[in-house]
């Protein structure tokens, strides 16, 4: 190991006070790196060899693009395996399926009984139809009798003037001849 690598920020800071925390910082890893680098290049070096190996022939190149994808494949499908069956028998699944069922039964009776207060209430109305049909042929036969009653009390008053103009002719020609 270097020294800069013992060193915490804090003794870089003293020891070189002119540099911000970003510097100090990016001073700190560039030591990382240095350190790190022949074992970064060693690694790169052994990729690198592994890969000529494998792409040396296209046959050998779609041998590994194949298996690599079948590898993925079958751990995609055995972690959806397992999510489906964990998720199925979970606890919480259960209590949600049987919250659905007892929100799909009470929508079922809400629905029963929305129909029958709907129907009851089309029922009322068709009877208050009805009667409102019965009291409007009621007042029109009313009207007509009130209209005929009204006729006969003009015609009565006009009989009654002439019978009134009548008696007092009388009455006057009675006095007339001495009465």
């Amino acid at each position: 190991m270097s020294r800069m690598k013992e060193k915490t920020l804090h003794e870089l800071a003293k020891e070189f006070p002119n540099k911000t925390y970003v510097e100090l910082e990016k001073y700190r890893e560039a030591d990382r790196q240095q350190e790190a680098g022949s074992c970064i290049m060693g690694e790169a070096r052994k990729d690198r060899e592994s890969e000529k190996d494998r792409t040396s022939s296209d046959k050998n190149k779609y041998y590994w693009m194949w298996r690599e994808e079948k590898k993925k494949r079958q751990e995609a499908e055995g972690e959806t395996t397992i999510v489906k069956g964990i998720g199925q028998n979970s606890p919480e699944m259960k209590s949600a399926k049987s919250e659905v069922e007892a929100l799909k039964q009470q929508l079922h009776t809400d629905r029963e009984k929305y129909k029958k207060e709907s129907n009851d209430l089309y029922n009322r109305i068709a009877d208050a139809l009805a009667i409102n049909e019965d009291h409007q042929k009621l007042n029109g036969k009313l009207q007509m009798r009130i209209t005929e009653l009204e006729q006969e009390n003009l015609e009565l008053h006009a009989d009654n003037k002439k019978l009134a103009h009548q008696i007092e002719d009388r009455i006057n020609k009675m006095r007339k001849a001495g009465m």
